[in-house]
C-alpha cells in the first residue's frame, strides 16, 4: 500500500493508477465476455477463472489507497471509457460507431469538468 500512496506524490500519479484499474476492470470483462460467448469447454473455465482474477485485482487497486475517489470517479469513467473501445476494437473487432464517439465526447467532458473544476 505505501507504494500507491506515493504513487499520488508523482505528477500524474493518481492518473496513472486509474488508467490501471481502468485495464484491469476492462480486461476482467473482456475475459467474461470470452467465456460466455466466444468459447467453450476449458477454454470457458478459464477465461472465467481469468475474469474473476483481473477484477479482484481491480477491486483492490482501487480500494487499498485512501482517497476520495468519488472526486476522482469522473477521470475514472474517461479512462474506463477509452480501455473499453480499444478493448473493443482489438480484441472484439467492433466498429467504433458515431454515437459511440459523440457519448464519448461527452463523457470525456464531464470527466474533464469534474477532475480540473476547483
Amino acid at each position: 500500500m505505501r507504494f500507491l500512496e506515493r504513487m499520488f506524490v508523482l505528477p500524474g500519479g493518481v492518473f496513472l493508477l486509474l488508467l490501471i484499474a481502468a485495464a484491469l476492470e476492462v480486461l476482467g470483462d473482456a475475459f467474461f465476455q470470452t467465456a460466455v460467448h466466444h468459447s467453450s469447454g476449458l477454454s470457458r473455465w478459464l477465461s472465467s477463472i481469468g475474469g474473476a482474477v483481473v477484477l479482484s485485482l481491480y477491486g483492490l487497486l482501487v480500494n487499498l489507497p485512501d482517497w476520495n475517489f468519488g472526486r476522482l470517479l469522473g477521470a475514472y469513467v474517461v479512462f474506463f471509457f477509452l480501455v473499453a473501445q480499444v478493448v473493443a476494437k482489438v480484441r472484439f473487432h467492433q466498429p467504433i460507431s458515431a454515437p459511440v464517439l459523440v457519448g464519448g465526447c461527452l463523457i470525456i467532458g464531464g470527466g474533464l469538468i469534474i477532475s480540473l473544476w476547483k
